[in-house]
């Protein structure tokens, strides 16, 4: 039987602004929206930045404790997944929205180059963001950025130091990280399946990636990532009108491989969740 692939929308991230698309939802109220139109179109999980005002990125508890609210509200079952990526705050700020308790939480093991800086995740913060998690029972999404990432996630699994069932995301495309080629691709999903046998994941592109990254997913059996985050256009002319085009495209990957796109009650049984 074929496993239904999980589509997880990152609605807005810290860096893409209006001016680069003005569909990119800044307010937690567009954030709602937006989320609840990607959730029709067949999203199960959604990846979550909050941002001030001036969109600058926000790591405040009080935001992620209203964006929480409004999805409850209107996508009762989806599986949230807050970031606690570096751009939104520095060392413990970076957690402050776990004792929210969500579904999920991104998790990155280990540091690596970005375009312009260093993704800086020494081990100590790793380790205190991953006891947050144990602490309030959020299962994390390991987000793999190099290939030891996946040896430190399975290594801290095995340790029972994360929460839940393992489940990884392979991001490619980052200039000065991993950049998208296939044979690294393929050797990441036989890597994760010698080290750790039937361990879910997923796979992100960055920008113009995004797509392909996505068909890659959907015909090797893995689950996808899209969004306005990753990838403000539909091709290099045409900006994507919302996150749900986004993930209507990647729905249309789906059914063209023959891959149903997973329900929400799907995902949470393939990740090993609480039911909503």
């Amino acid at each position: 039987m074929t496993t239904p692939c999980i589509i997880c929308v990152a609605i807005t991230g810290s860096l893409p602004h209006k001016s680069d698309n003005p569909a990119v939802p800044i307010t937690v109220t567009e954030q709602v929206e937006s989320t609840h139109a990607a959730y029709e179109a067949g999203a199960s999980i959604v990846h979550a930045h909050v941002r001030n005002d001036d969109e600058t990125p926000s790591s405040e508890p009080e935001k992620f404790a209203r964006l929480m609210e409004g999805i409850h509200q209107h996508c009762p079952d989806m599986i949230i997944q807050f970031s606690t990526g570096g751009r939104s705050g520095a060392g413990k700020e970076r957690g402050g929205m776990l004792p929210l308790a969500p579904d999920m939480a991104s998790l990155s093991v280990g540091s690596v180059n970005f375009p312009t800086r260093t993704y800086d995740n020494p081990p100590d913060l790793v380790y205190w963001l991953a006891a947050e998690m144990q602490r309030y029972h959020v299962t994390p999404e390991i987000e793999a950025f190099d290939l030891s990432h996946i040896h430190q996630a399975v290594a801290l699994h095995k340790a029972g130091k994360l929460y839940g069932q393992l489940y990884v995301q392979f991001v490619m495309g980052v200039k000065n990280a991993m950049p998208v080629d296939r044979p690294t691709f393929d050797f990441y999903i036989e890597t994760l399946n010698r080290l750790a046998p039937g361990t879910p994941w997923c796979a992100a592109g960055i920008g113009r990636n995004q797509i392909t990254l996505n068909e890659w997913a959907i015909v090797a059996g893995g689950h996808v990532r899209t969004g306005l985050e990753d990838n403000v256009r539909l091709d290099r002319t045409t900006l994507a009108p919302s996150n749900a085009a986004l993930v209507a495209r990647a729905a249309e990957l789906c059914a063209a491989h023959d891959r149903p796109v997973a329900t929400c009650k799907e995902a949470r049984s393939l990740l090993g969740l609480r039911a909503s």
